[in-house]
């Protein structure tokens, strides 16, 4: 029972010292967090501010438009993958220039990856919403 303890502590004592809240307080601790995020996401970067307003823009058309309830769930789930895809993109692009803004072949390639998984998540809305509409 000890060992099991020990081991236990131990997993814990590598872990993130931020970590150790649970249950509720882990809960809310864990939205203003995420709501800290998407704030920092729509203040410093173009990309996500243009994201929001096309989604701004096209829920409410989707709502219109859809013929049921999940052609809806498609049309919005594409755009909320899109603003997903971004936000993870963004994580990459500060983790990388947080570890060293010189110009590197990986340092390109990690950002030119979030980039294309950020262009597969666009043309993936068109193609789900022509789907519902059309198909």
């Amino acid at each position: 029972m000890i060992r099991s303890n020990h081991r236990q502590v131990q997993r814990m004592a590598d872990e993130s010292p931020f970590k150790g809240q649970t249950g509720w307080r882990r809960v809310w601790n864990a939205f203003h967090y995420s709501r800290a995020g998407l704030c920092a996401a729509y203040r410093s970067e173009n990309a996500f501010r243009q994201e929001v307003l096309l989604a701004a823009l096209l829920v409410p058309l989707a709502v219109l438009l859809s013929p049921n309830g999940l052609g809806l769930a498609l049309m919005i789930g594409s755009l909320l993958l899109v603003l997903i895809v971004e936000l993870l993109n963004s994580a990459i692009e500060a983790t990388v220039d947080r570890i060293s803004l010189d110009r590197h072949p990986l340092a390109k390639r990690a950002k030119d990856i979030g980039s294309a998984a950020v262009l597969l998540a666009l043309l993936n809305v068109p193609v789900i919403w022509a789907g519902v509409l059309f198909g």
